[in-house]
């Protein structure tokens, strides 16, 4: 009895392992900037010599949309998902990946089942879907956050996520990032309250006075909406919630040109300095306004530092201004606002 035992467990040695390993993965992300989306499945010990003996099945949910058989070569599809198919020359390498384009993605989980002769497996995918524009990445805390792209998946190796909720959240910007797009408005506009207070000592008059009340009122509004852009901004993984912030933030700063002019113009009108002060703001808010843009359309976030320099010439400007005020302006004993001549007629 002891030699037959010896040879079942010989042979079933030689013919290998009963069943196919299969990878596992636990989910897969695409965005509509995906031009295809790869759901992967891989054979670990594939021994078929031909095609001939390989069958693959995959299951959406509970129905299945593809169906490929080796032995008579033909390959069945769901018919909303004719784009969807394998490559037959990878099955021998183990690579029985689904690939289909992004407009017939469907979210669910998907079900990678391959047959060689006997032996069989199966391992399940869920397929999720991203906002085309998102400030994280989300993905089990399970497993590595795989990201589905036009060619390739990528794995982004641990310790550069954030976890929240058992889930690991991958930021759109940087943590250095998020804190200079929101300190370079912030100083912008304590540089302004530094203006504003040089101006409200130099002038007493009732015209001055009507100024620095709308400047007064300006200021407190823009300081509100970039405070709640920071808030929206800074905290949490919300999408929506993020670029809400970030648009507060940058398209306010704005704001910020009117109010240089205005209180030049209330000071001392415009000379060559000022003018350069005001231009040098202005590119500064459009490199801003280009950067935010391009970070909103793009599907990698690549376009932060161009949005963070906008920011960065803006805070320069204000800073500047300020110096001019402070150190020009203030050798001027009183600064009298613009007064009209009047001729009086001259008695005879």
């Amino acid at each position: 009895m002891w030699p037959l035992a010896a040879a079942l467990l010989l042979g079933s040695c030689c013919c290998g392992s009963a069943q196919l390993l299969l990878s596992k993965v636990k989910s897969v992300e695409f965005t509509s900037c995906n031009d295809t989306v790869v759901i992967p499945c891989k054979v670990l010990n594939v021994e078929a010599q031909s095609t001939d003996e390989m069958f693959v099945k995959w299951k959406l949910n509970k129905s299945y949309i593809f169906i490929y058989d080796g032995n008579k070569n033909s390959t069945t599809r769901e018919q909303n998902f004719t784009s969807a198919k394998i490559s037959v020359s990878d099955l021998l390498k183990g690579i029985a990946s689904l690939t289909m384009d992004t407009h017939e993605a469907v979210v669910g989980n998907y079900t990678c089942e391959v047959t060689e002769l006997s032996r069989e497996g199966k391992t399940v995918i869920e397929l999720k879907n991203r906002p085309a524009f998102n400030t994280d990445q989300g993905s089990d805390c399970s497993y590595p956050t795989t990201t589905t792209t036009t060619t390739t998946t990528t794995t982004t190796p641990p310790g550069n996520e954030k976890e929240k909720g058992g889930c690991t959240l991958v930021s759109w910007f940087s943590t250095n990032e998020k804190i200079l797009i929101v300190i370079f408005p912030i100083l912008a506009i304590l540089l302004f309250w530094g203006k504003f207070g040089i101006l409200t000592l130099k002038y007493k008059s009732s015209h001055t006075n009507k100024r620095i009340i709308l400047l007064l009122v300006a200021g407190l509004a823009l300081t509100l909406i970039v405070v709640v852009g920071a808030i929206l901004f800074i905290p949490g993984e919300k999408p929506v919630k993020n670029a809400s912030g970030l648009g507060l933030i940058v398209i306010s700063t704005g704001i910020l040109i009117l109010l240089q002019y205005n209180v030049f113009m209330t000071a001392f009108g415009m000379t060559s300095f000022t003018i350069a002060i005001l231009i040098t703001q202005v590119l500064g808010y459009v490199l801003a306004v280009v950067g935010m843009c391009l970070c909103i359309m793009a599907c990698e976030p690549v376009h932060g530092p161009l949005l963070i320099s906008g920011l960065g010439i803006i805070a320069l400007a204000e800073l500047l201004g300020l110096v001019y005020m402070k150190f020009v302006a203030s050798n001027q004993r009183t600064i009298q606002p613009p007064r009209k001549a009047v001729e009086e007629p001259l008695n005879e």
